[in-house]
């Protein structure tokens, strides 16, 4: 138990009193969404160019890069925050001949 409420106190700042007045079930949630919040913005204030440069020592860093900006995006639509991009096939641009 005690793994939870260092993040729920130092991120959250809840308080122990409400750390226990909360049920587990809401508290699990809140641990889930913190835990998405730091996926979704751990590259936050690094440019295309800087990931590149990362990636040359580290590779992975540019998958990771890549799952949290489609995380973001998928998020982003759900919130209604940007339109989901529709895929138009070549065909419908270039018409039926």
């Amino acid at each position: 138990m005690v793994l939870l409420y260092i993040p729920l106190m130092k991120e959250l700042g809840m308080s122990l009193s409400e750390i226990k007045s909360t049920s587990r079930r809401e508290l699990e949630g809140l641990l889930t969404a913190l835990s998405l919040n730091n996926q979704i913005h751990q590259f936050d204030g690094y440019t295309e160019k800087d990931i590149s440069e990362m990636s040359k020592e580290k590779p992975h860093i540019r998958d990771q890069y890549f799952k949290c900006k489609e995380l973001k995006e998928k998020y982003d639509i759900l919130i209604g925050r940007t339109v989901k991009k529709q895929e138009i096939p070549l065909s419908g641009l270039l018409g039926t001949f």
